[in-house]
């Protein structure tokens, strides 16, 4: 089965590709090659003048070759004579090429629609939607000036669509857009969900503020939650409120500045998914997965991360720094999670820090080197704090604009975790080469 997925989606890729040539100009629209690399919100960049409806068809796709270890500390509590915490068995191979589908639709002047379908994923055997929005730039249909010269400064986002909290979801693998993510992983702590709801965006003179109001859950709901642990938080659901505060300019020749700051919190949630969002699943297959596990398998197909257990409430913080200078760029990301699951009283702590350092050169800077620290401490159930440490060093090259080879070397250390568990002093290391095709 998992040859025919990949034969389909090879067969879709194929196919689009004969459209590169001619695909239609969506405005505003960051593009999917490499020449969307380091963009972010893509708010009012460029506007081509509207003569009807335009459709746009593209896609991602990627492939990895996998060479991971794993390892640690084995224990026998029980006595029986067998180790209670053994690990899956792995070996080198390749991973479920994974591959999406983009469709952009401009609607009319200033209206645009976005929809992203993952054709192949870890977690789902069969072609779902991702997501889907609606952004408008201009508000042509109400015929009106003031509202003309409103929108000069704002654009409107509404849908089922990814959450813009923080920087480092717009250089994150989504699962077959690999393109923009300099490395083969995503953070430890992977702060990604898509939720249905809006966000209104002010732009002026480099500085941008958002507002956003979702449902705070993955799926449109409407069953009365059933959970119990907490009298005052058992039949309540929340929406979450995002807010976002950004400046992005040249603040020297060649040299660009990005600084933003950003809030998610929800009070109370059926199921918050801020931090187990991407079903798409890791990269780092069956890493720290016990025997006979399926790569796939919920609770498994997101190896290699932390998932904190907010499911209930949540309040998250996260800066990010993203300086640009010639072909140096740093970018940096400091984030403070607070939240509770269902059944606690009160909230736990959780505090992430990455920094990536990339340098990029060739005559169109086609080739990168570069190297990223990813720490993340975690208060768990039981006042117990646990660590994990990761680094990633490696390269990439462009082969062209809509194809990138990257390389990567990974170790990723466990601290704290209880004995007798799979991360107990766990560690897991080796080598990943990953080639993404865009368009």
């Amino acid at each position: 089965m998992n040859q025919l997925k990949v034969l389909f989606c090879l067969m879709v890729l194929m196919t689009t590709t004969l459209l590169v040539a001619q695909q239609t100009s969506i405005s505003n629209l960051r593009p999917y090659d490499q020449s969307g690399v380091n963009e972010f919100e893509y708010l009012k960049k460029n506007d081509f003048d509207f003569e009807g409806v335009k459709v746009r068809i593209g896609g991602n796709f990627a492939q990895q070759y996998q060479s991971l270890s794993h390892s640690n500390k084995l224990v026998d509590l029980d006595g029986d004579g067998a180790f209670d915490n053994p690990l899956y068995s792995l070996e080198p191979g390749f991973n479920l090429a994974t591959a999406n589908l983009n469709i952009d639709v401009q609607l009319a002047k200033g209206i645009r629609l976005n929809l992203i379908t993952y054709l192949s994923s870890r977690h789902h055997p069969e072609a779902w939607v991702k997501g889907g929005y609606i952004q408008m730039d201009a508000l042509p249909f109400l015929n009106s000036q003031f509202f003309d010269d409103l929108m000069k400064n704002m654009m409107i986002r509404i849908g089922h669509m990814e959450v813009n909290y923080g920087d480092s979801h717009f250089r994150r693998t989504d699962n077959g857009n690999a393109m923009y993510n300099p490395f083969v992983g995503n953070y430890i702590a992977d702060a990604f969900n898509t939720e249905i709801g809006g966000e209104v965006y002010y732009t002026k003179g480099g500085v941008t503020a958002m507002l956003g109001v979702t449902g705070g859950e993955i799926n449109g709901n409407v069953t009365k939650p059933t959970n119990t642990s907490q009298e005052d938080k058992s039949d309540k659901r929340a929406p979450s409120i995002i807010g976002k505060l950004s400046y992005d300019g040249e603040v020297a020749t060649n040299t660009r500045l990005r600084l933003t700051g950003s809030v998610y919190t929800t009070s109370s949630s059926a199921v918050n998914h801020l931090y187990s969002g991407d079903r798409s699943g890791s990269r780092y297959y069956l890493v720290m997965a016990p025997p006979g596990a399926s790569a796939g398998a919920s609770g498994i197909f997101p190896s290699g991360r932390y998932t904190p257990g907010f499911t209930d409430a949540v309040t998250s913080f996260m800066g990010n720094a993203f300086l640009q200078a010639g072909g140096l760029e740093v970018f940096a990301t400091y984030e403070m999670a607070n939240g509770r699951n269902w059944f606690e009283s009160t909230n736990r702590n959780m505090t992430q820090i990455a920094a990536d350092l990339v340098y990029r050169f060739g005559a169109n800077k086609d080739f990168y080197l570069g190297g990223r620290y990813n720490t993340v401490t975690a208060e768990v159930s039981g006042s117990q704090d646990v660590t994990i440490n990761r680094y990633q060093i490696g390269g990439g090259w462009f082969i062209i604009d809509n194809m990138l080879l990257k390389l990567e070397y990974v170790n990723q250390d466990y601290k704290d975790f209880q004995p007798g568990s799979l991360l107990s002093e766990g560690n897991f290391k080796g080598l990943m080469v990953e080639a993404v095709v865009g368009f």
